[in-house]
């Protein structure tokens, strides 16, 4: 789960990037872009909840 949050941060980024450079009109970007930050805010949770501590095991 570790890896697959990070590439789905990596694939956020790239998305937006690409939104940015290619579309030239404000309403497809606006689309492009608020996909990509919700790919990255799917991809921090993975990493976030793959980071955790299961309970339990503190010690």
């Amino acid at each position: 789960m570790k890896i697959l949050g990070f590439l789905l941060l990596l694939a956020g980024w790239g998305l937006v990037l690409a939104a940015l450079i290619l579309l030239g009109a404000a309403g497809p970007r606006a689309a492009f872009v608020l996909a990509g930050v919700g790919v990255e805010i799917v991809g921090l949770v993975l990493v976030i909840l793959a980071h955790l501590v299961p309970r339990g095991e503190y010690g």
